[in-house]
Protein backbone atom coordinates (compact mmCIF):
# COMPACT_ATOMS: atom_id res chain seq x y z
CA UNK A 1 0.00 0.00 0.00
CA UNK A 2 1.28 3.29 -1.25
CA UNK A 3 2.79 5.45 1.90
CA UNK A 4 1.74 8.99 0.71
CA UNK A 5 -0.11 11.29 2.90
CA UNK A 6 -4.11 11.62 2.04
CA UNK A 7 -5.52 15.06 2.11
CA UNK A 8 -9.04 16.51 0.68
CA UNK A 9 -7.29 17.54 -2.32
CA UNK A 10 -5.05 13.90 -2.93
CA UNK A 11 -7.84 11.91 -4.19
CA UNK A 12 -5.83 9.23 -6.47
CA UNK A 13 -7.81 6.03 -6.94
CA UNK A 14 -4.16 4.26 -6.91
CA UNK A 15 -3.89 5.63 -3.60
CA UNK A 16 -4.21 1.93 -1.87
CA UNK A 17 -2.39 0.37 -5.29
CA UNK A 18 -6.15 -1.93 -5.67
CA UNK A 19 -7.79 -2.11 -8.72
CA UNK A 20 -11.44 -0.96 -7.04
CA UNK A 21 -11.10 0.32 -3.12
CA UNK A 22 -9.55 3.83 -2.76
CA UNK A 23 -9.62 5.59 0.58
CA UNK A 24 -10.82 9.30 0.40
CA UNK A 25 -10.08 12.19 3.06
CA UNK A 26 -13.72 13.74 1.91
CA UNK A 27 -14.84 17.13 3.19
CA UNK A 28 -18.36 16.68 2.82
CA UNK A 29 -17.94 13.39 4.17
CA UNK A 30 -16.09 14.90 7.01
CA UNK A 31 -13.53 11.58 7.61
CA UNK A 32 -12.44 9.26 5.52
CA UNK A 33 -14.51 7.87 2.88
CA UNK A 34 -14.05 3.81 1.50
CA UNK A 35 -14.50 4.55 -2.50
CA UNK A 36 -15.56 1.88 -4.77
CA UNK A 37 -14.12 2.44 -8.29
CA UNK A 38 -16.47 0.62 -10.69
CA UNK A 39 -14.77 2.17 -13.64
CA UNK A 40 -11.11 1.80 -13.49
CA UNK A 41 -11.16 2.07 -17.58
CA UNK A 42 -11.82 5.78 -16.75
CA UNK A 43 -15.16 5.45 -19.10
CA UNK A 44 -18.25 7.64 -18.14
CA UNK A 45 -21.16 8.49 -20.26
CA UNK A 46 -21.06 12.14 -18.80
CA UNK A 47 -17.90 14.69 -19.41
CA UNK A 48 -18.83 17.09 -17.00
CA UNK A 49 -16.13 20.32 -17.01
CA UNK A 50 -14.76 19.82 -13.71
CA UNK A 51 -14.23 16.28 -13.95
CA UNK A 52 -10.76 15.20 -11.92
CA UNK A 53 -10.55 11.92 -14.06
CA UNK A 54 -7.37 11.76 -16.08
CA UNK A 55 -7.78 10.60 -20.06
CA UNK A 56 -11.77 10.55 -19.74
CA UNK A 57 -13.20 8.61 -22.52
CA UNK A 58 -17.01 8.14 -23.56
CA UNK A 59 -18.21 4.64 -21.79
CA UNK A 60 -19.50 2.35 -19.99
CA UNK A 61 -18.16 0.58 -16.83
CA UNK A 62 -16.33 -3.10 -17.85
CA UNK A 63 -16.93 -6.71 -16.14
CA UNK A 64 -16.69 -5.94 -12.69
CA UNK A 65 -14.68 -8.95 -11.30
CA UNK A 66 -17.04 -9.80 -8.27
CA UNK A 67 -14.34 -11.97 -5.94
CA UNK A 68 -11.87 -9.30 -6.44
CA UNK A 69 -13.62 -6.36 -5.20
CA UNK A 70 -14.73 -8.70 -2.57
CA UNK A 71 -11.45 -9.75 -1.86
CA UNK A 72 -10.06 -6.03 -1.61
CA UNK A 73 -12.78 -4.71 0.03
CA UNK A 74 -12.62 -7.31 3.20
CA UNK A 75 -9.11 -7.02 3.41
CA UNK A 76 -9.44 -2.50 2.96
CA UNK A 77 -11.80 -2.94 5.84
CA UNK A 78 -9.45 -5.44 7.87
CA UNK A 79 -6.39 -2.52 7.50
CA UNK A 80 -8.48 0.09 8.75
CA UNK A 81 -9.38 -1.58 11.77
CA UNK A 82 -6.48 -3.68 12.78
CA UNK A 83 -3.66 -1.38 10.49
CA UNK A 84 -1.61 0.95 10.67
CA UNK A 85 -3.42 2.73 7.68
CA UNK A 86 -4.71 6.04 9.51
CA UNK A 87 -1.26 7.03 10.60
CA UNK A 88 -1.20 8.68 6.82
CA UNK A 89 -4.30 10.66 7.72
CA UNK A 90 -4.68 14.00 9.15
CA UNK A 91 -5.44 13.81 12.60
CA UNK A 92 -8.91 16.17 12.24
CA UNK A 93 -9.70 13.03 10.15
CA UNK A 94 -9.43 10.03 11.42
CA UNK A 95 -12.35 8.70 11.23
CA UNK A 96 -14.51 5.89 8.50
CA UNK A 97 -17.46 7.80 7.49
CA UNK A 98 -18.60 5.94 4.53
CA UNK A 99 -18.64 3.60 1.68
CA UNK A 100 -18.98 5.57 -1.47
CA UNK A 101 -19.41 4.56 -5.12
CA UNK A 102 -17.99 6.77 -7.24
CA UNK A 103 -14.98 6.73 -8.48
CA UNK A 104 -13.66 7.22 -12.19
CA UNK A 105 -17.16 6.88 -14.10
CA UNK A 106 -20.71 6.48 -13.69
CA UNK A 107 -20.96 3.69 -11.10
CA UNK A 108 -24.40 2.42 -12.07
CA UNK A 109 -23.16 1.64 -15.68
CA UNK A 110 -21.79 -1.51 -14.22
CA UNK A 111 -23.95 -4.80 -15.31
CA UNK A 112 -23.41 -6.06 -12.08
CA UNK A 113 -24.34 -2.78 -9.74
CA UNK A 114 -27.35 -4.78 -8.27
CA UNK A 115 -24.48 -7.41 -7.26
CA UNK A 116 -21.67 -4.92 -5.59
CA UNK A 117 -24.18 -3.09 -3.55
CA UNK A 118 -25.50 -6.75 -2.02
CA UNK A 119 -21.50 -7.49 -1.78
CA UNK A 120 -21.18 -4.45 -0.02
CA UNK A 121 -24.07 -5.59 2.12
CA UNK A 122 -22.15 -8.37 3.22
CA UNK A 123 -18.96 -6.57 4.56
CA UNK A 124 -20.18 -3.23 5.69
CA UNK A 125 -19.73 -2.29 9.70
CA UNK A 126 -23.13 -2.00 9.94
CA UNK A 127 -22.90 1.29 11.68
CA UNK A 128 -21.34 2.57 8.33
CA UNK A 129 -23.05 4.41 5.77
CA UNK A 130 -23.31 3.52 1.96
CA UNK A 131 -23.17 6.41 -0.49
CA UNK A 132 -23.70 6.12 -4.47
CA UNK A 133 -22.49 9.53 -6.10
CA UNK A 134 -24.29 9.67 -9.93
CA UNK A 135 -25.36 11.68 -12.55
CA UNK A 136 -28.52 9.68 -12.16
CA UNK A 137 -28.98 8.95 -16.32
CA UNK A 138 -29.46 5.21 -15.74
CA UNK A 139 -32.23 4.74 -13.20
CA UNK A 140 -34.63 3.26 -15.39
CA UNK A 141 -32.27 0.24 -15.39
CA UNK A 142 -33.96 -2.95 -13.64
CA UNK A 143 -30.41 -3.56 -11.98
CA UNK A 144 -29.80 0.25 -10.95
CA UNK A 145 -33.30 0.11 -9.22
CA UNK A 146 -32.65 -2.84 -7.11
CA UNK A 147 -29.37 -2.23 -5.93
CA UNK A 148 -31.26 1.43 -4.57
CA UNK A 149 -33.55 -0.92 -2.96
CA UNK A 150 -31.15 -2.77 -1.60
CA UNK A 151 -29.41 0.31 -0.22
CA UNK A 152 -32.41 2.03 0.83
CA UNK A 153 -32.60 -1.38 3.31
CA UNK A 154 -28.76 -0.85 4.30
CA UNK A 155 -30.20 3.08 5.31
CA UNK A 156 -27.65 4.17 1.95
CA UNK A 157 -27.50 7.50 0.85
CA UNK A 158 -27.35 8.46 -3.29
CA UNK A 159 -26.19 11.60 -4.04
CA UNK A 160 -27.97 12.62 -7.37
CA UNK A 161 -25.95 15.20 -9.70
CA UNK A 162 -27.62 18.23 -10.49
CA UNK A 163 -25.05 20.94 -11.57
CA UNK A 164 -27.66 23.00 -13.92
CA UNK A 165 -30.89 22.48 -13.83
CA UNK A 166 -31.89 23.34 -17.30
CA UNK A 167 -30.89 21.90 -20.77
CA UNK A 168 -28.62 24.46 -22.00
CA UNK A 169 -26.95 24.68 -18.82
CA UNK A 170 -26.25 20.49 -18.22
CA UNK A 171 -25.29 20.31 -21.96
CA UNK A 172 -22.48 23.06 -21.35
CA UNK A 173 -21.63 21.83 -17.53
CA UNK A 174 -21.99 18.12 -18.24
CA UNK A 175 -21.45 17.74 -21.56
CA UNK A 176 -24.83 15.75 -21.74
CA UNK A 177 -28.02 16.14 -23.99
CA UNK A 178 -30.42 14.87 -20.56
CA UNK A 179 -33.50 16.87 -21.17
CA UNK A 180 -34.85 17.87 -17.72
CA UNK A 181 -38.31 15.82 -18.06
CA UNK A 182 -36.04 12.90 -17.59
CA UNK A 183 -34.35 14.60 -14.79
CA UNK A 184 -37.05 14.59 -12.71
CA UNK A 185 -38.48 11.50 -14.04
CA UNK A 186 -34.64 9.71 -12.95
CA UNK A 187 -34.98 11.50 -9.78
CA UNK A 188 -38.48 10.75 -8.69
CA UNK A 189 -37.23 6.78 -9.52
CA UNK A 190 -33.92 7.65 -7.22
CA UNK A 191 -36.27 8.91 -4.63
CA UNK A 192 -39.11 5.87 -4.96
CA UNK A 193 -36.21 3.59 -4.28
CA UNK A 194 -33.92 4.96 -1.70
CA UNK A 195 -35.45 8.19 0.04
CA UNK A 196 -32.76 9.59 1.54
CA UNK A 197 -31.22 10.91 -2.00
CA UNK A 198 -29.53 14.72 -2.07
CA UNK A 199 -28.71 16.57 -4.89
CA UNK A 200 -25.30 17.48 -5.01
CA UNK A 201 -24.41 20.63 -6.89
CA UNK A 202 -21.08 21.88 -8.07
CA UNK A 203 -21.70 25.89 -8.37
CA UNK A 204 -18.08 27.34 -9.38
CA UNK A 205 -17.51 30.09 -12.46
CA UNK A 206 -16.82 30.00 -15.59
CA UNK A 207 -14.57 32.23 -17.61
CA UNK A 208 -14.19 34.40 -14.58
CA UNK A 209 -18.06 34.49 -14.30
CA UNK A 210 -20.43 32.68 -11.38
CA UNK A 211 -23.32 30.94 -12.46
CA UNK A 212 -26.31 33.82 -13.67
CA UNK A 213 -29.24 34.70 -11.73
CA UNK A 214 -31.11 32.86 -14.94
CA UNK A 215 -28.60 29.83 -13.89
CA UNK A 216 -30.44 30.14 -10.24
CA UNK A 217 -33.74 30.80 -10.81
CA UNK A 218 -33.83 27.30 -13.10
CA UNK A 219 -32.22 25.29 -10.44
CA UNK A 220 -34.98 27.15 -7.81
CA UNK A 221 -37.96 26.65 -10.33
CA UNK A 222 -37.13 22.91 -10.89
CA UNK A 223 -36.52 21.84 -7.47
CA UNK A 224 -40.26 23.94 -6.75
CA UNK A 225 -41.61 21.81 -9.72
CA UNK A 226 -40.34 18.67 -7.83
CA UNK A 227 -41.86 19.86 -4.56
CA UNK A 228 -45.15 20.56 -5.75
CA UNK A 229 -45.20 16.82 -7.67
CA UNK A 230 -44.48 15.34 -4.47
CA UNK A 231 -41.03 14.57 -4.69
CA UNK A 232 -38.82 16.34 -2.41
CA UNK A 233 -35.09 15.09 -1.77
CA UNK A 234 -33.65 14.97 1.79
CA UNK A 235 -31.85 18.55 1.01
CA UNK A 236 -28.95 20.40 -1.74
CA UNK A 237 -25.15 19.11 -0.95
CA UNK A 238 -23.72 22.47 -2.51
CA UNK A 239 -19.99 22.79 -3.18
CA UNK A 240 -17.43 24.49 -5.34
CA UNK A 241 -14.34 23.23 -6.95
CA UNK A 242 -11.72 21.42 -4.47
CA UNK A 243 -9.25 19.84 -7.05
CA UNK A 244 -7.97 21.13 -10.42
CA UNK A 245 -9.91 19.71 -13.51
CA UNK A 246 -8.01 17.31 -15.59
CA UNK A 247 -10.73 17.76 -18.53
CA UNK A 248 -9.19 20.94 -21.32
CA UNK A 249 -11.50 23.34 -20.04
CA UNK A 250 -9.83 23.37 -16.71
CA UNK A 251 -8.39 26.69 -17.31
CA UNK A 252 -11.81 28.39 -17.78
CA UNK A 253 -13.04 27.16 -14.10
CA UNK A 254 -12.05 28.78 -10.54
CA UNK A 255 -13.72 28.45 -7.77
CA UNK A 256 -16.31 30.91 -5.81
CA UNK A 257 -16.38 32.84 -2.42
CA UNK A 258 -17.87 31.33 0.65
CA UNK A 259 -20.36 34.34 0.22
CA UNK A 260 -22.03 33.30 -3.27
CA UNK A 261 -22.51 29.73 -2.37
CA UNK A 262 -24.14 30.92 0.74
CA UNK A 263 -26.06 33.53 -1.01
CA UNK A 264 -27.42 30.41 -3.31
CA UNK A 265 -28.05 28.27 -0.39
CA UNK A 266 -30.20 30.71 1.43
CA UNK A 267 -32.39 31.10 -2.20
CA UNK A 268 -32.56 27.34 -1.57
CA UNK A 269 -33.63 27.25 1.75
CA UNK A 270 -36.41 29.47 1.57
CA UNK A 271 -38.04 26.82 -0.38
CA UNK A 272 -37.97 24.47 2.56
CA UNK A 273 -35.22 22.46 1.62
CA UNK A 274 -32.19 21.88 3.53
CA UNK A 275 -28.91 22.45 2.03
CA UNK A 276 -25.68 21.82 2.85
CA UNK A 277 -22.25 23.68 2.11
CA UNK A 278 -18.90 22.68 1.34
CA UNK A 279 -16.70 25.84 0.00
Amino acid sequence: MSESTLSTTNHSRDSAGLRYVYPVVSRRAGGISIGINLNPNNACNWRCLYCQVPNLVRGTAPLIDLPLLEKELSGFLYEIQHGDFMQRVPLEARRVNDIALSGNGEPTSAQEFADVIELIAQHKPADLKLVLITNGSLMQRDNVQQGLRRMAQLNGEVWFKLDRASEAGMSLVNDTKMTMDKVKQNLATALDCCPNTWLQTCWFALDGMAPSQQDEDDYLNFLAALLRSGSKPQGVLLYSLARPSLQQEASRLSVLPPEKLESFACRIRALGVEVRVAD
